[in-house]
């Protein structure tokens, strides 16, 4: 399904987003995907270009899963992962297939012999691992027939917050093919790549407030939340806003992750739980302001790879090094959403607590004007130097 250029809501022409013609039907198809997904059921992911491969997460491609694949593929199923996952265990990418990735972290297309697991891809590396077991089993990387639809099913890995590795069973390119109704008589689910490409930011321009009440807090009594998510379900992003809001004003604001282990466990890890409640703290002594709680646990790779990349930085990985071992970028969260609940509550101006540039930089390419940064530190505990000294060296955080 294409992508037609709209403007946002406040007809800015200066900043276009790319959302569906249909939302509503888009966001739903991924939706059902990520679930079938995390289940471990297969999705026939097909693009523009008339390409089309059936898709299981490598986490819950089991025997029989990988049968069924092998039974309804048109070639031996392919194991796909990033670039980053395939050079964290020993595999190591030719050059003419480098080359054409300028260094990105994209999709590596690699040989899934008769059997070799495919969880082989999943295992942990140590650092000083010279040889590990993907290396030895897996057949050399290949240029994938579907790089659209390797790319989509890495995203739609990631969307539901597995790890970015996934098999694919290659399908007949055949542009006129209806392969929906193939999908639907083999029963399993049918998604456009475009849909899962477009997720993100289409399911960000279709937020809208869906309650609001008032929750005195321990630092900021006078404090309501605000819910917003899409008609269509998906994530939910909170608005914590403090004291009365003078939209024609700049406003003082937080952008804050979500994080189970600092905000809720109080984990000395990380310096989240600190930043959490310092900032209502804040917020509430500057007489308003609005904190925006987003769901992207981990740097948006979610909970449970979060706990893996711990697991990795017990073996001496930093915070950005176990990110990408495991296969993401070093930080994959988007702050489009937040632009979004921004401007819905009618606020464009913002001075913007922060350490991080990134944030500045996507709230003004999102086309809210940040006319402050907001200094927004806390001391290390002994537990967390590492983490900090890796936000500031690696991620150019101004700390």
């Amino acid at each position: 399904m294409p992508l037609t250029p709209l403007l946002p809501p406040d007809d800015d022409p200066s900043t276009p987003v790319l959302v569906d013609p249909n939302p509503a039907a888009a966001l739903v198809a991924v939706e059902r995907a990520i679930a079938e997904l995390r289940r471990g059921g297969i999705v026939l992911v097909r693009d523009d270009d008339g390409s089309a491969a059936l898709v299981v997460a490598a986490e819950s491609c089991g025997d029989p899963a990988l049968g069924r694949l092998r039974a309804l593929s048109n070639d031996a199923p392919v194991l796909v992962t990033t670039r980053r996952r395939a050079e964290a265990v020993g595999i190591e990418i030719p050059p003419h297939i480098a080359g054409g990735m300028g260094g990105a972290n994209k999709p590596v297309t690699l040989g899934l012999p008769v059997g070799v697991r495919v969880d082989v891809i999943l295992q942990p590396t140590a650092p000083d691992q010279r040889a590990h077991a993907a290396a030895r089993h897996l057949s050399r990387p290949v240029v994938s027939h579907a790089p659209g639809v390797a790319d989509a099913a890495i995203g739609l890995a990631k969307l539901a917050r597995l790890m970015p590795a996934v098999v694919l069973g290659p399908l007949a390119r055949d542009p006129k093919r209806a392969w929906r109704d193939w999908a639907r008589e083999r029963d399993a689910l049918y998604l456009d790549a475009a849909d899962a490409r477009g997720y993100e930011k289409t399911a960000a321009f279709e937020l809208r407030p869906v309650a609001d009440a008032r929750v005195p807090l321990e630092n900021a009594e006078n404090a309501r939340i605000v819910a917003f998510r899409s008609g269509e379900g998906g994530k939910e992003h909170l608005a914590i806003v403090i004291g009365e809001i003078d939209p024609t004003e700049a406003v003082l604001i937080r952008l804050h992750s979500e994080c189970f282990t600092g905000d809720l466990l109080g984990s000395l890890r990380c310096d989240c739980g600190e930043q959490l409640r310092g900032a209502i703290a804040e917020i509430a002594r500057s007489g308003s302001g609005v904190l925006l709680y987003l769901a992207q646990e981990g740097r948006g790779i979610g909970l449970v790879n979060k706990l893996r990349a711990y697991q990795l930085q017990d073996l001496g990985f930093d915070t950005v090094d176990a990110n990408e071992q495991l296969g993401f970028d070093p930080d994959e969260r988007l702050y489009w959403p937040a632009a979004t609940m921004l401007r819905q509550m009618g606020i464009g101006r913002v001075r913007l607590m922060t350490n991080n540039p990134e944030k500045i930089g996507q709230l003004r390419d999102y086309g809210i004007e940040v006319v402050e940064r907001v200094r927004h530190v806390f001391p290390a505990n002994g537990h967390n130097e590492k983490y900090l000294r890796t936000k500031a060296e690696k991620s150019g955080h101004l700390i």
